[in-house]
């Protein structure tokens, strides 16, 4: 059953494949485009006649596997020679210029990285500051004690003046960081900037690149290539952003088959591991995960969750010191601020980070459907996340435990998402999508092996890439027993 099973995901697989086929070669660029007549080509890129067309496979079995699956870097050299891309028209497109409204700029009184030095300090402080003010009044007479609890009933109007005054500095200080955030035109808190990360994020990269410096792929191989082409094509295609335009943006892949990640940090520099290139189906999922990154960069996510995570803190200093104040031993003191940084936790910080993930999803999909790219394709790629997972026996973690939507979650919401995608994928002159929708064809296949093999049937084992006859790896991952 096992094997049935593998045998009906290969084939669905396959499927899916075989309609990005179909997809690429109506993205091929028109032939005009590389006649020498250089007037003629000028003429058509001011006019707007025309969008880069997205990377078609060549003919041969060898390239088409590079797309649809095989890995090696033989497979991926002939991919990129033979898809049809001048890098030199990369650069000319016609522009989608939009009006993005930013609040002015101010500067932080304090780095970021100086705040990160000061942030334990305050909890220090708060926790010493309430445990002295419990042992002061521990050892208070019981006659001074009644005197300082008149003496507070009869300034409690004074008291509440001087907390609503701190109120009203807290709200103030808030309102005057909002800033609208570009794109999506979101309020937001923030305090810090991109450019305020530059030390940390320059320590964060080098960390980075000595850790990986191993395992790093070389330029010539064709893994790196083909997300270098991907990365410089959804660039040319948004530059029309500034927030693209102004950034210098380097990949790196690194070879690391276990790991399904990728990440953009602030500064533009892009790490993908190989284990997200053989998790993808084909170049529409993959460029979607990196649109999906890029956005992060683009709408500085970085610097928005350190500014509200340092706001919160601040918040929360005063609530630190009467635990530490209130509770009649340092053990329960101890226990209350586990469940204060515990509701901190859930009830702020993980609920924000899976709304600017929900930004980045949305974000990355108008990235990509100015690039002329199967916007369809980025729900599917959840879909099949969410299917490795169960047929993996994956246990469903609540959403509102992690940082992240669940795969569901995110593939209804990019669902929701793609009808919009797709006029603005028409706006930008891009070549009509195939009737047969890749969800479709995925949700029938899924469907059929459900139902044969039912909904609890659970494969283990190692991942192993899925072979059909004809030779062609397809990189759905599935668990061998």
């Amino acid at each position: 059953m096992r094997m049935e099973a593998a045998r009906i995901l290969c084939i669905c697989r396959q499927r899916i494949s075989s309609l990005n086929r179909v997809v690429s070669s109506r993205l091929t660029l028109c032939s005009h485009l590389y006649a020498p007549n250089t007037r003629r080509t000028e003429q058509i890129l001011r006019t707007g006649g025309y969008r880069p067309a997205w990377p078609s496979p060549a003919a041969s079995p060898i390239a088409r596997s590079a797309v649809y699956g095989g890995h090696g870097q033989v497979v991926y050299s002939s991919y990129i020679q033979n898809s049809g891309v001048s890098s030199r028209l990369l650069h000319h497109y016609p522009r989608d210029i939009r009006s993005i409204h930013t609040t002015r700029r101010l500067n932080v009184i304090l780095p970021p990285h100086i705040w990160l030095l000061i942030k334990p300090l305050q909890k220090l402080f708060a926790i010493i500051l309430g445990r002295s003010v419990r042992r002061w009044w521990k050892s208070l007479p019981e006659n001074k004690r009644q005197l300082f609890k008149e003496s507070v009933r009869r300034n409690k109007w004074k008291l509440l003046l001087g907390a609503g005054a701190l109120g009203c500095v807290i709200i103030v200080f808030y309102f005057t960081n909002l800033e609208e955030t570009p794109i999506t035109g979101r309020s937001r808190l923030l305090v810090f900037r991109k450019e305020d990360y530059n030390l940390l994020t320059s320590l964060e990269y080098e960390n980075l690149m000595e850790e990986f410096k191993d395992v790093l792929l070389p330029a010539e191989d064709g893994r790196y290539q083909l997300v270098q082409k991907i990365v410089d094509y959804l660039i040319a295609c948004n530059r029309d952003l500034p927030e693209v335009s102004k950034m210098q943006w380097t990949v790196h892949v690194v070879d690391k088959p276990e790991v399904i990640n990728a990440y953009v940090l602030p500064n533009g520099q892009v790490f993908v591991f190989t284990g997200m290139l053989q998790a993808v189906a084909d170049v529409d999922q993959l460029a979607f995960i990196l649109g999906h990154e890029l956005a992060h960069a683009i709408l500085e996510h970085t610097a928005e969750k350190a500014s509200v995570s340092h706001f919160l803190d601040f918040l929360f200093l005063l609530s630190l010191v009467m635990i530490w104040a209130i509770c009649p031993m340092d053990s329960l003191a101890i226990i209350g601020q586990w469940i204060q940084s515990r509701l901190r936790e859930y009830l702020f910080l993980r609920p924000y980070s899976r709304t600017l993930e929900a930004e980045a999803d949305k974000v990355g999909l108008e990235l990509v459907a100015k690039a002329c790219t199967d916007v369809r394709a980025s729900s599917v790629f959840w879909k099949q996340m969410e299917l490795v997972d169960t047929l993996g026996g994956q246990p469903r973690i609540p959403q509102w435990l992690s940082t992240h939507p669940s795969h569901e979650n995110r593939a209804e919401h990019l669902d929701r998402l793609i009808p919009k995608a797709i006029q603005q994928r028409e706006s930008c002159n891009c070549p009509a999508l195939p009737a047969v929708d890749p969800r479709s064809v995925f949700e029938l296949s899924m469907k059929h092996l459900l139902q044969k093999h039912g909904e609890n049937k659970v494969i283990t084992g190692a991942i192993k890439p899925l072979q059909v006859e004809d030779g062609v790896a397809l990189t759905a991952a599935v668990r061998e027993a």
